[in-house]
C-alpha cells in the first residue's frame, strides 16, 4: 500500500470505511490511517490546511470533511509534488471557486424566477415595445492622431498618367 493513502475499495467505486468509529477521529487513529507521522497532521494545521476541532481536553478530532481536506492535501503533495505554500494557494482558489458556484447558481435561479414572473404577467409585448433598434456603430473610437494612416494610392486607370509626368519631370533614365 502506498504512503499517505487509506486503502480504496476494490471495484465498487465506494469510499473505503472511516478509520475508527463514530463521526469524529482522533489524531493517532488518523495518522495511522494515513500512514503519515502525527506530526505532519499538527503541521497541516499550523500552516493553516486543516483545521480540525478539539474537545475541551484540547485533543484534536478529525471530521469526515477535514480528512477528505487531508486525502487533498495528501494527493497534491504526495503525488503532485507541490509544496505546502501551493497547497494553500491551491485550496483557497478551490474555496472561492465553491463560492463563486454558489453565487452563480443563485443569480441564475433568480433570472428564472424573473423570466417565468415577467412570462406569467404577459410581458413579452411590452420588451417587445421597449427595444430600441439602432444602427450599427463603431464601439471604440480612435483620436484621429491614433488611427493609422492610410498610403495614398493614385486610382488605377491614373496610374500611368503619373509615371508619365514624373519622367517627364525627371527626364529620360540614362
Amino acid at each position: 500500500m502506498p504512503r499517505g493513502r487509506r486503502p480504496r475499495a476494490e471495484g465498487t467505486g465506494e469510499r473505503p470505511p472511516a478509520p475508527g468509529a463514530g463521526k469524529y477521529y482522533m489524531i493517532s487513529v488518523v495518522a495511522k490511517s494515513y500512514g503519515i507521522h502525527p506530526q505532519t497532521l499538527r503541521l497541516y494545521e499550523r500552516e493553516g490546511l486543516l483545521k480540525p476541532s478539539r474537545t475541551e481536553g484540547n485533543t484534536r478530532l478529525y471530521s469526515e470533511e477535514d480528512l477528505r481536506q487531508l486525502e487533498v492535501i495528501l494527493n497534491l503533495t504526495r503525488d503532485l509534488g507541490v509544496n505546502l505554500a501551493g497547497v494553500e494557494i491551491i485550496l483557497n482558489m478551490r474555496t472561492k471557486m465553491q463560492q463563486m458556484q454558489v453565487e452563480v447558481n443563485e443569480f441564475v435561479d433568480y433570472v428564472k424566477q424573473e423570466l417565468v414572473r415577467a412570462n406569467r404577467e404577459g410581458w413579452q409585448d411590452r420588451f417587445q415595445q421597449a427595444l430600441v433598434r439602432l444602427p450599427p456603430t463603431q464601439i471604440v473610437h480612435a483620436p484621429e492622431s491614433a488611427r493609422p494612416a492610410e498610403p495614398a494610392r493614385p486610382a488605377p486607370a491614373r496610374t500611368a498618367e503619373v509615371v508619365k509626368a514624373s519622367v517627364a519631370l525627371k527626364g529620360p533614365r540614362e
